[in-house]
């Protein structure tokens, strides 16, 4: 059941990252033109199934030497939660990704213990730094 999202699996996607970004209490300024957009530039690369998703991008580690894999969003909808589909989406974007990743990372809230657990018993392990980001007005300025 869980695929590589496809073009009608776009509105399904979209209500997961919007569900995602709820709980997180942020926003999501993507549409479903935004994310076609994106699969056909083959910028978006995701597994979907009916209760969750997770997006991916490649990501290569120079001091490890090898290729990764990047999970920029992991969403199970609460009524799946407890049963592996988290387990199952993660170990899918191993299977559909095509860079031969040797490593996942991703990030994750400190302040999201239940997140903290599941990718601490799946064998993640913490690196010990914060992700930061430039973005908006300000990126064309850098010096």
């Amino acid at each position: 059941m869980i695929h590589p999202v496809t073009r009608p699996d776009l509105p399904f996607l979209l209500s997961f990252l919007q569900a995602l970004a709820s709980e997180d209490k942020g926003t999501i300024a993507s549409t479903v033109d935004t994310l076609d957009e994106a699969l056909r530039k083959g910028l978006l690369h995701g597994v979907i199934h009916p209760h969750g998703m997770a997006l991916y991008y490649p990501d290569y580690s120079t001091h490890r030497g090898e290729p990764g894999l990047y999970i920029q969003d992991l969403y199970v909808a609460p009524e799946a939660r407890g049963t592996g589909l988290a387990r199952a989406l993660v170990a899918a974007t191993l299977t559909h990704q095509t860079w031969g990743a040797r490593y996942i990372t991703l990030g994750v809230s400190p302040d999201n213990h239940q997140a903290l657990r599941f990718y601490q018993k799946t064998g993640f392990t913490l690196r010990g730094y914060e992700m930061m980001i430039r973005d908006g007005a300000t990126l064309p300025d850098l010096p």
